[in-house]
């Protein structure tokens, strides 16, 4: 057993992790090799991370696939991350559904490949009877555009002009999720970068230098160590 997990309290573990999976581009750039070789090998650790946090039993976990800025990205980064997005959902959804993982999406379906949508929808489809952890999968995903887009689905389907947190929540694009706990950062960048900015209201916060292609369990169980040191108060003495 990792020294590292052997030292977790496993009574304080947290119920839904997020996860922003920074550094491919520095990873694949200290290589020599181009950045798409960085986000297969970052699409390559997810596998591992999830097996870890469910033998945590956490109940949820949130990657920070794709956010709705990266559209500024060159374009022909960003059609080698489709195929790549395509190719994992063709090639491990099978399995995550083996082992029982229910596949989330939070996100927008506007600029999205029609071929990405059905494989994203499909994905959700197979696995919701799934029970052993969710892997809410943030692609097309900005926070701040969920918020507003929670507010308007929560005015229009009541007709009130005054608006309640409780409406906000179960208007989000995944409303049944727990508040996230901990979000963690990889490659030693020290912001949330519009990411689940309302469930993550009191969220601990851990930064790594570690970049994502190079993130491995023993990072998760540090991180979750690191949590376990704060005293959450939320909000009181």
């Amino acid at each position: 057993m990792s020294k590292d997990i052997s030292a977790l309290d496993m009574r304080n573990i947290p119920a839904h992790v997020a996860v922003i999976m920074d550094g491919n581009g520095r990873w694949a750039k200290k290589r020599g090799l181009d950045r798409s070789a960085g986000h297969k090998a970052g699409a390559d650790v997810i596998e591992a991370l999830m097996d870890a946090a469910f033998s945590l039993k956490i109940k949820c976990i949130s990657l920070y696939a794709f956010s709705t800025e990266n559209w500024s990205r060159p374009s022909s980064e960003i059609s080698s991350l489709w195929k790549l997005f395509e190719y994992y959902f063709d090639v491990k959804m099978p399995l995550m559904n083996q082992k029982g993982i229910r596949i989330v999406h939070s996100g927008v379906y506007d600029r999205l490949p029609k071929s990405m949508v059905e494989k994203i929808k499909n994905a959700e489809k197979i696995t919701a009877k799934n029970k052993n952890i969710i892997l809410n999968f943030c692609l097309n995903y900005g926070s701040r555009r969920e918020i507003v887009d929670a507010a308007n689905r929560a005015l229009f389907k009541t007709g009130k002009n005054v608006l309640t947190e409780k409406m906000i929540t179960d208007n989000l694009y995944a409303p049944n999720l727990p508040q996230v706990d901990l979000m963690i950062r990889t490659s030693g960048e020290m912001r949330i970068s519009n990411f689940l900015l309302w469930q993550a209201a009191y969220a601990e916060l851990v930064f790594t230098k570690t970049l994502w292609p190079d993130f491995r369990p023993k990072h998760l169980y540090k991180a979750i160590l690191e949590y376990q040191k704060r005293n959450r108060r939320f909000g009181g003495i």
